[in-house]
């Protein structure tokens, strides 16, 4: 256990797949529609296999990380600009018969790669994903963008830190000066709260696996090193949505019914730094990435074959 702490990204595979069993176990409880758990566990599969792929091929601190941000905003404004639209708001995409959040998949990966990598390009990524998620308008993500960004500044201030948290803290006042008229869709929204109408362990069962989803950043934090502005924005991202679920009719991440949000969980956990040990000095304060290597070379790669 102690070599799984030390490894954020294994660490939040096993915790995702944790909160999607007990998203899983609730619904059957609750006698959900049998698609919706198909949907859960092959989003939970396809997560995976996303996660072993990018966990052989981001290694390191990426240098294409500004650029990758910016090419992920452009889907979130695309689905501002010609999504689907339901009570005003624009922030899904069809495919076939289900409806996906865009923001939900990809802002937690630009968090991460940002938080890795804060330069130019990547802040631009940012200002316009912030722009996007004002003229959808999402209020959740938007203060999820916020949340993760503050997190990082608390640990690694930076002038395109500062600009990109500017923007969130514009997107996010404008969102909270349109009406969010989405009614609660069971099995999605309220989920902490319907959960305990079914049984006290289906309630307790959702609030566990909720927590889990910022367990590699908290633990990965507290070891110390390992890039801590990525561990504490991946964090802040995570509990952002999770805080937005509780409050509104906003998507339950992972415990609730929705694909969107285990490949936004699984993809973002994949690019969190590779492992994390005791520093000092300046690899303490984050500003150097720090990569157990030994660990690397004794413990064999993680196979999710099982899981396919």
């Amino acid at each position: 256990m102690n070599g799984i702490s030390a490894r954020p990204r294994l660490l939040g595979l096993i915790c995702g797949a944790g909160a999607v069993a007990s998203g899983l176990a609730y619904m059957l409880a609750a006698g959900a529609p049998s698609r919706y758990l198909l949907v859960n566990l092959a989003a939970l599969v396809i997560g995976a296999t996303a996660w072993l792929v990018l966990t052989r091929t981001a290694r390191a601190r990426p240098a294409w990380a500004g650029a990758a941000a910016l090419a992920l905003a452009l889907p979130i404004l695309l689905t501002a600009l010609f999504g689907v639209a339901a009570d005003g708001a624009w922030r899904w995409v069809s495919v076939g018969p289900i409806s996906l959040q865009v923001s939900l998949i990809v802002l937690p990966v630009m968090i991460v790669l940002y938080a890795r990598r804060p330069d130019a390009i990547g802040t631009i990524g940012m200002v316009v994903a912030a722009l996007a998620l004002a003229a959808q308008p999402d209020r959740a993500m938007a203060g999820v963008l916020l949340a993760a960004l503050v997190a990082l500044l608390c640990v690694a201030p930076s002038r395109h830190a500062i600009t990109a948290a500017v923007a969130a803290t514009l997107a996010f006042g404008w969102t909270l000066l349109k009406p969010d008229t989405l009614p609660a869709s069971p099995f999605v929204d309220q989920v902490f709260y319907t959960a305990f109408d079914v049984h006290p362990l289906a309630g307790l069962a959702v609030v566990i696996g909720a927590v889990a989803l910022v367990m590699p950043a908290v633990i990965g934090t507290l070891r110390g090193g390992g890039e801590r502005p990525a561990l504490l924005a991946f964090g802040g991202c995570w509990f952002g949505v999770v805080v937005a679920a509780a409050l509104d009719n906003h998507p339950t991440p992972l415990v609730g019914y929705g694909g969107s949000a285990v490949l936004g969980y699984l993809l973002s956990v994949a690019l969190l730094p590779n492992g994390v040990r005791g520093t000092s000095g300046a690899n303490a304060s984050g500003s150097q990435p720090v990569t157990d290597r030994s660990t690397d070379r004794s413990m064999p790669e993680l196979r999710v074959a099982g899981l396919i």
